[in-house]
């Protein structure tokens, strides 16, 4: 079984990076935190955004994008940016791929990106709006490459608590 993989650059609100580490839990996503971070990884606001599944979350963390390249020298990486020239559903993501996001002040840098140009990604938005919200960019981007890989191992299907749907009876 393949992973998809999240990479945040330089993460600096802890609750966006619990509410990303608990969508990587329900998909079974591997997360990557590449420093410094903008808080401490046992900060009280992260794992409350992350619910008690911080403890199952796969999560990894690089001293800088230099180690992160070194330890995943294969990496097929897209780069979420509002700069980039083609959008999120225009690529095909392979099965353990790696997304990256930029901080939520400044994105990444350019001087990473301008490597990137061919697996540079944006999610459409309207006019002078300057970003999503980290995690909600995260969740699109990721939901979308897994509907690419046929949700691979996920529940595709759910029940009712209490009762049942009628064509169950």
């Amino acid at each position: 079984m393949a992973k998809l993989n999240i990479v945040l650059y330089e993460p600096e609100i802890p609750a966006n990076t619990g509410n990303i580490g608990r969508t990587c839990v329900a998909t079974g996503t591997r997360l990557h935190l590449i420093e410094p971070l903008g808080f401490s990884l046992s900060e009280k606001s992260i794992k409350r955004a992350g619910m008690d599944y911080w403890n199952d979350l796969d999560v990894i963390t690089y001293v800088n994008f230099d180690e992160f390249l070194q330890k995943n020298p294969n990496a097929k990486i897209y780069m979420a940016t509002t700069k980039s020239k083609q959008t999120y559903t225009e690529v095909c993501y392979e099965p353990d791929c790696y997304i990256m996001f930029g901080k939520e002040s400044a994105g990444i840098p350019e001087e990473i990106l301008v490597n990137y140009e061919e697996t540079a990604i944006r999610i459409p938005m309207i006019g002078d709006i300057r970003s999503l919200n980290l995690s909600n960019s995260a969740a699109i981007v990721l939901y979308e490459a897994l509907r690419q890989n046929h949700f691979d191992h996920m529940e595709l299907s759910g029940n009712l608590h209490r009762l049942h749907w009628k064509d169950e009876v």
